[in-house]
């Protein structure tokens, strides 16, 4: 068989949970042919999703913003957003996904929480 595709897929089995509706609801899938530019993810039955969402991958510990290409049964084609991609966060970021508020949040409470550490390293 002749393999026409332009980029290696890696064959993968990995948990995946996917988020959207501003986080509201999420559902879990599995991972499989990686490739440098999206997935395939595979789901337990044919679901609705948004054309647009957050996939985490807690084996790696990463959030990846996905598009996805096509849809076939309980298979989903996803492309890497190019906000992922390039490591920018535009405004269309933003306003897909509330990764860079949840960033400046977490940010925001690891300077809190130092300060307390410091605080209490002087007492």
């Amino acid at each position: 068989m002749i393999e026409r595709r332009a980029l290696v897929r890696h064959k993968s089995l990995i948990k995946g949970r996917i988020y959207f509706n501003n986080r509201l609801s999420s559902m879990d899938c599995i991972v499989r042919d990686v490739t440098d530019k999206g997935a395939r993810l595979e789901f337990s039955e044919n679901v609705a999703l948004p054309d647009v969402f957050e996939l985490y991958m807690p084996n790696k510990d990463e959030y990846f913003q996905a598009h996805v290409e096509w849809r076939k049964g309980n298979n989903l084609g996803i492309s890497w957003r190019a906000e992922y991609v390039s490591g920018s966060h535009g405004d269309d970021a933003q306003a897909d996904f509330p990764l860079a508020d949840r960033v400046r949040k977490l940010e925001h409470d690891v300077a809190v929480l130092q300060k307390r550490l410091d605080s209490l390293r002087d007492a």
